[in-house]
């Protein structure tokens, strides 16, 4: 096998919701330069990746970017989406930074059954794509709408609304109920998409409350 076939890919650790500083832009780039990576590319999930990377280097690489151990994949929550929302974004309504904040501290390390995405909106023009997601969640001047079992692979589904008009404590406290039952029903692997059509969701709703 020749050596360009054995190229790989890495993503950056330490981007989370697509945010970074100009010192995180820098060390970047810098290491970029360093081992010649002819590709970054920013993602659909709001992360960047380095492509074609050698492997060779890939441990070097992780070290400068202060990640000795590189990047471990999460059992669960892969990753979080979130809009600009209010306060940087004319149309938002709710705080979607801090919400994806608190989610990814409090979420993260759950151990589901299948990958989960999770996408948040400040507003309902649904920038991140919320009804699409695991877990979708956007925000309304009256408080935030949660969605459950979206997916936009192959296999496509419009997530179903779980509750609406919801303060910040309670979507948080909603979510991790709602990705607790999932994790306790679902098969091995599962995507909450393909476990929701054969979930009643009535019987979900009502299971999922407080």
């Amino acid at each position: 096998m020749s050596k360009d076939t054995k190229k790989t890919y890495n993503v950056v650790p330490g981007i989370k919701m697509g945010l970074v500083s100009p010192d995180h832009l820098v060390k970047i780039a810098t290491v970029a330069k360093k081992y010649n990576i002819p590709i970054l590319k920013i993602t659909s999930a709001q992360r960047l990746a380095f492509l074609g990377m050698d492997p060779d280097d890939a441990n070097d690489v992780w070290q400068e970017l202060g990640e000795p151990d590189g990047l471990t994949k999460p059992v669960g929550i892969h990753y979080v989406q979130a809009c600009p929302g209010a306060g940087l974004c004319k149309y938002g309504r709710q705080d979607s930074l801090r919400l994806g904040e608190m989610i990814q501290e409090t979420l993260m390390g759950m151990n589901l059954p299948g990958k989960t995405k999770v996408g948040i909106s400040g507003c309902p023009m649904n920038c991140t794509e919320s009804y699409v997601r695991d877990l979708g969640i956007y925000g309304k001047k009256k408080g935030w709408t949660l969605i459950f079992g979206g997916n936009g692979g192959g296999n496509p589904r419009i997530g179903d609304v779980i509750a609406e008009n919801l303060t910040t404590a309670e979507v948080l406290a909603l979510a991790k109920r709602c990705l607790t039952y999932y994790a306790a029903h679902a098969r091995k692997k599962e995507r909450t998409a393909r476990f929701m059509e054969r979930t009643n969701l009535d019987e979900f709703i009502e299971k999922t409350k407080d």
